[in-house]
């Protein structure tokens, strides 16, 4: 059966491996895996840098997607950003004309996999633990980050939806 004719993630059952509340984080990573690898299939390079109406280009949308997913669940781990992690964040929406879409898209699905692998490997006691945001320490949880990344995901992915169909109309 098609991607396209299964019903979305949160529908086909739980994952193993993860525990059962962080499961609808990790339904909503794959369903954005599965609707942002759809979406950009045979992308035209020439477009992923544009930006429809002023708004964030594709491209963009494909660097944060990773680099957000990347910083939350390091800050989950209780860690802060690494220098590389800090250049990525300024280097997003920066065109770069040696990046492709698909190359793009599979930085964040290899993301999407070291997320599930952190799910995974996340014991159910340490979800209410605080975790600090950022070098002012902003008060979260380890739960409260995961579900962050999860929705941030998400949003991300509707706002590249509608960016490459508004570009693929230039066409």
């Amino acid at each position: 059966m098609s991607a396209s004719k299964l019903p979305e993630y949160w529908l086909r059952g739980p994952l193993p491996g993860i525990n059962s509340y962080l499961q609808p984080v990790a339904h909503a990573l794959l369903q954005a895996r599965e609707e942002v690898n759809e979406l950009m299939k045979e992308f035209p390079g020439e477009l992923l840098w544009q930006q429809p109406a002023g708004l964030a280009s594709p491209g963009f949308h494909l660097q944060h997607l990773s680099g957000v997913l990347d910083r939350l669940f390091t800050y989950a781990k209780g860690q802060m950003l690494s220098t590389g992690q800090l250049q990525a964040l300024k280097e997003e929406g920066v065109t770069n004309n040696a990046l492709t879409a698909d190359k793009l898209v599979k930085i964040f699905n290899e993301q999407v996999d070291q997320s599930l692998d952190q799910l995974k490997a996340t014991g159910e006691k340490t979800l209410i633990e605080f975790r600090g945001v950022g070098r002012a320490q902003l008060p979260s949880t380890v739960l409260g980050l995961l579900t962050h990344a999860a929705e941030h995901t998400m949003r991300h992915v509707g706002q590249l939806l509608v960016s490459v169909r508004v570009l693929k109309e230039t066409l």
